[in-house]
């Protein structure tokens, strides 16, 4: 089936109150995920009814029209989003941005359950670089945090990635009585291997079965504790999100750290981000958003699209408000990361 190119005029770009340019979008294709992460989703998860989501026609319309008013850097992300069915048709028509050089770099966030499957198809639409969400190196404490029995089945999707061509990088969240005592190994596996790391701290996003602060390991802790062994000096490496990254002098690799709760980086935000249902949230810790969806499907023409993208940057906050509340224990967004678009 030929369908028309969404409308794809050139605007000015987008700049926020604060003087930052908007440059990279981030799009929770789908709600749903394979896995049920502890730190992440109940177990009995509730997902939208497809019908609720955009379609894959509007969202390559959404993903076209930022764009065209500049965006470089487009991530899809989830819940995990290569479970959404016929996603490789979005991924194929979002390539044509790269080819005309307005897309810098089209990249995923996914848990690596479906690389396996898809990941020459995705060296082969353009994309060269993948996030793979891995807490542990251990199959039974993995079984423990995802609640899936999967271990072998993601060792192998690392493995057809790299045959691929596809550059790695694991995001480890780093979790008090659960993965801490890892952190070191992970370092040096990822980095024989090839592979950045980057270490999250837990975020109070989305009503869990636990309570986070069990669990919640301040990053400027780890980062001591590996300075007693290895050297990290400070980069000016940049991949277009939120990291801080060094060198580990002993592994001539990469190490990132990404602390919304210890340490605020927000001053040089570029990053909006889009739900699977047409919201744009501004700040993944804060709840101004902005209906895409409405305008979207108001016309086949884009001028009122585009204007809601404008008001909503407009909107863009300072900053994010994360914490723990152990108090109340209850999370400070109440929409969990999978709808944001981790």
């Amino acid at each position: 089936m030929n369908i028309p190119l969404p409308n794809q005029q050139t605007d000015s770009g987008l700049i926020d109150p604060f003087g930052r340019a908007v440059t990279y979008l981030r799009v929770s294709v789908t709600d749903r995920c394979d896995f049920r992460c502890t730190y992440c989703m109940a177990e009995n998860m509730t997902f939208l009814p497809r019908k609720e989501l955009l379609s894959l026609e509007e969202l390559d319309r959404i993903c076209s029209c930022f764009v065209g008013k500049g965006v470089r850097r487009l991530r899809l992300t989830g819940g995990e989003p290569l479970v959404r069915r016929n996603i490789m048709w979005l991924i194929k028509r979002l390539s044509r941005h790269l080819d005309s050089g307005k897309l810098e770099e089209l990249t995923l966030t996914s848990n690596g359950s479906q690389l396996e499957k898809y990941a020459k198809e995705l060296f082969s639409c353009g994309v060269r670089r993948v996030n793979i969400s891995l807490d542990t190196l251990d199959p039974a404490i993995f079984k423990d945090i995802t609640r899936r029995d999967h271990f072998g089945k993601i060792m192998r999707g690392i493995d057809a990635a790299q045959e691929a061509g596809l550059l790695i990088k694991i995001n480890m969240v780093a979790l008090k009585n659960l993965n801490e005592h890892e952190i070191a190994t992970m370092v040096r596996w990822c980095h024989e291997r090839g592979m950045d790391l980057t270490l999250i701290e837990t975020m109070p996003m989305g009503q869990v079965d636990g309570d986070r602060y069990d669990n919640y390991l301040p990053l400027s802790t780890v980062k001591e504790q590996l300075r007693e062994n290895w050297t990290l000096t400070p980069l000016d490496y940049r991949t277009g999100g939120p990291s801080r990254y060094y060198e580990v002098e002993q592994t001539g690799g990469k190490l990132g750290f990404i602390t919304p709760l210890s340490h605020k980086f927000c001053e040089s935000c570029n990053r909006v981000r889009l739900t699977c249902t047409g919201i744009l949230y501004m700040c993944l810790g804060q709840d101004d958003a902005k209906d895409l969806l409405t305008p979207l499907r108001s016309s086949g023409h884009d001028l009122a699209l585009r204007a809601a993208i404008d008001e909503a940057i407009s909107l863009k906050p300072e900053g994010h408000d994360f914490h723990i509340d152990r108090r109340n224990q209850k999370p400070a967004m109440t929409r969990h990361m999978s709808v944001t678009g981790g």
